[in-house]
């Protein structure tokens, strides 16, 4: 059967239309603010040998471990025998298994058409409170809450309750059920629309045109990574601290571009730590992923075929192919974020005018956890700070926005409110907390928050505290970031980047600042009209104006 371009067109939109309805019907059920409100969680659509086909545009480091967490989940089902009948869901969270940390469930089907597998559907979404209930960070993975190998959670399309409440007795917030259900129902969706497509393109056509997506999307990037020159380069970053200990843990990689195809050489990154930043596989290769296709072709489809033109070596039990029984509930919002910057740093000699600037270099993560006064019933609110995109050539970085692998959004303060103890005093972006450059990285915002009438427990992944967001071209660093209460004296008290189990007493607050991007090209050859803007959005000062950008600004140009 010959492929007809349009055809595979139109086919390519309809499995990225199925994938993003999944992802609607997931978000419109689900309970959790984190997942209705924020949306952390993803989609995505997989042939029957687990090869990632189409997925929804969700969050990227998700939808980059998933294809690994798939293949995974199907090797297990054929070693312990598990057989997939019509109407089954697998539930997973084994970090060894998906590549992700515990609090990422993920819910795997089969599509059946005429009684035999002709695809997947998966959805992956974070649950508050799965191994959150330490009062310190975690040194291995059975810290790190309940781990659940591949079982079935629908048994021809019947809820096993047994399941349910095994994983419910392990979690205090009493939405994770609701939740759970509602990543069924996306999956649900998902099946009945491919059985749809089958039906109407027929079964032999369905399958030759999903491997025909994926041919395309390699044949693409190929061509994209033929356009550059070959060669190799290297770059190194840091991470501070394992939130154990405050070691600098390094991170370098080698970039090699030959034959229309790019290795990624880990050789050099520090060995795993006690602390639970280490990465498993899947998240490296995810980063990797990520990094090539947002360099050299963004619009690309996303699946299975961008990552074949990619090779990646990852030392065993290093940082980044970390083995059982490390402690891995952090790299999803570390670890995953400092991967993506040493890869755009090695590429900044390659190919300089793709590239961007550091940005705020991790998801900035923070939980606060309690027991409601006015419900006597446990809480578990957590959410991942936007800050600042880093600036490249052609455009200033992003402002508070989240940015490489996270793409999730923010909890607005209403729904906050509304759904925790919790007051929100201050909800604002930093000024002056970009990389001052010709182009300008974007600024990082703050949040400041109290606990109403009852002490509740605080938890933190952030990092770039001290290794600043770094610019380029002669860009000048983003604004660090920060964690700090304010106590019931007026005094502050600074928190370490990485943190858990620290009290935050009534009247008190947890304030945390995000970095901002770095900068590119010098600052003094920005433009002035751009700097008088910029002031005027509340994103400079004037004094910064002028002693950076060499802009003067009077106050009567302002009105």
């Amino acid at each position: 059967m010959s492929i007809d371009i349009t055809n595979l067109e139109v086919i390519k939109n309809a499995f990225f239309s199925i994938a993003e309805e999944m992802g609607a019907v997931l978000i419109r059920a689900a309970y959790s603010t984190n997942i209705k409100d924020r949306r952390d969680c993803s989609c995505a659509i997989y042939t029957k040998s687990g090869d990632l086909a189409a997925q929804a545009e969700h969050i990227p480091l998700h939808l980059g471990i998933m294809p690994s967490a798939v293949k995974a989940i199907l090797r297990y089902c054929e070693k312990e025998s598990i057989e997939l009948n019509p109407g089954d869901a697998l539930l997973c969270n084994d970090p060894f298994i998906t590549g992700s940390h515990t609090w990422d469930l993920m819910v795997v089907s089969p599509v059946f058409f005429e009684g035999e597998i002709v695809a997947i559907v998966g959805n992956l979404a974070h649950h508050a409170d799965i191994g959150e209930h330490k009062s310190h960070v975690a040194s291995e993975a059975l810290d790190e809450g309940i781990r659940v190998p591949p079982v079935k959670l629908v048994k021809s399309g019947v809820l096993d309750n047994e399941i349910l409440s095994l994983v419910k007795s392990n979690v205090r917030v009493e939405e994770i059920g609701h939740d759970l259900r509602a990543q069924i129902g996306s999956n649900v969706r998902g099946m009945m629309r491919l059985e749809e497509m089958a039906t109407k393109e027929g079964v032999t056509k369905f399958e030759r045109y999903m491997d025909a997506l994926i041919n395309y999307s390699d044949r693409r990037l190929r061509n994209a990574i033929s356009q550059l020159p070959e060669g190799k380069s290297s770059f190194e970053d840091f991470i501070e601290g394992d939130g154990i200990s405050d070691e600098l843990v390094k991170i370098k990689v080698t970039v090699s571009v030959e034959n229309s195809e790019i290795t990624m050489d880990f050789t050099g990154t520090d060995t795993r730590t006690v602390g639970p930043i280490n990465s498993p596989l899947p998240i490296t290769l995810a980063c990797a992923g990520y990094t090539v296709k947002a360099l050299l072709d963004p619009d690309v489809p996303s699946n299975e075929g961008v990552f074949r033109p990619l090779h990646t070596i990852a030392p065993k039990n290093s940082l980044v192919n970390a083995c059982y029984p490390a402690a891995v509930a952090y790299a999803n919002s570390v670890t995953c974020m400092r991967i993506v910057d040493v890869i755009m740093g090695a590429f900044a000699k390659i190919t300089p005018d793709k590239i961007c600037a550091a940005s705020t270099g991790t998801m900035n993560a923070l939980n606060i956890k309690g027991v409601n006064p006015l419900t006597n019933k446990f809480y578990g609110y957590i959410e991942t700070y936007a800050g600042g995109w880093g600036a490249s050539r052609n455009m200033d970085g992003l402002d508070a926005t989240h940015t490489h692998m996270t793409n999730t959004m923010n909890a607005p303060v209403e729904a906050i409110e509304i759904a925790y103890p919790l007051l929100v005093h201050k909800y604002a972006i930093i000024r002056d907390s970009e990389g001052a450059g010709k182009r300008r990285g974007g600024v990082g915002i703050t949040r400041e928050i109290e606990a109403l009438g009852h002490t509740a427990t605080l938890g933190g992944r952030g990092d770039r505290m001290k290794i600043k967001p770094w610019g380029i071209q002669g860009g000048r660093e983003g604004r660090g970031s920060k964690y700090y209460k304010k106590l019931n004296d007026g005094s502050t008290v600074i928190l370490p980047s990485k943190f858990q189990g620290i009290q935050l007493k009534p009247g008190e607050r947890i304030v945390i600042e995000t970095a901002g991007g770095g900068g590119w090209g010098p600052p003094e050859e920005r433009d002035p009209e751009r700097v008088l803007e910029d002031i005027t959005n509340g994103f400079i000062s004037i004094g910064k104006a002028q002693a950076v950008y060499n802009v003067s600004i009077y106050e009567k140009t302002l009105h």
